[in-house]
């Protein structure tokens, strides 16, 4: 889906992805719950309406970690990260890139803004970073969305708490 809403994508520092991250993934809980002890080591984007200031809110985040692929978390028949390798013997040499507390405001859903930020990450992880996966945790309910954007699932369900979720992964093609 292509976004109709003038976007500007931008690095951003972690403290500006906090609100949105509460607000949307888990307002219910404490703020704290929200900020990773990793926040200070990782890539922070945001995504604004083009024509706001240098100081509003970001209307999307993303934060991105340089993270190890899990070798699977118990899934039968070893589908692991890497197709047509057993999952034990993923290659530690990998270079992966994993994406996390990924919230966009909820009036803002549906209208591209998620697409283009994910979008942008993902081309920061292979470009900049030499990311050979881009993998996460993803929430089971939003699994068809982020199929719908290039990711497939491996292994098996898990639980966060109450939610479930499932790890999702994208194999790429890092540029020269």
């Amino acid at each position: 889906m292509n976004t109709t809403i003038p976007l500007q994508i931008r690095q951003i520092a972690v403290e500006r992805t906090v609100s949105l991250r509460h607000e949307v993934l888990w307002p219910d809980m404490p703020i704290d719950n929200v900020k990773l002890p990793e926040d200070k080591h990782g890539w922070h984007f945001g995504a604004f309406v083009d024509e706001s200031l240098a100081n509003d809110d970001p209307i999307a985040v993303i934060s991105l970690f340089l993270d190890h692929v899990p070798i699977d978390n118990g899934a039968a028949g070893g589908s692991g990260a890497f197709p047509d390798n057993d999952s034990i013997n993923v290659p530690s040499e990998i270079i992966a890139v994993r994406f996390r507390k990924f919230a966009c405001k909820t009036n803002m859903q549906g209208q591209g803004v998620g697409t283009a930020l994910l979008k942008h990450a993902m081309q920061f992880a292979r470009s900049e970073l030499k990311a050979e996966v881009f993998w996460c945790d993803a929430r089971v309910s939003s699994a068809a969305w982020y199929s719908g954007r290039g990711l497939s699932q491996f292994g098996h369900k898990f639980f966060k708490g109450p939610v479930e979720y499932v790890r999702m992964r994208a194999l790429m093609d890092v540029e020269q």
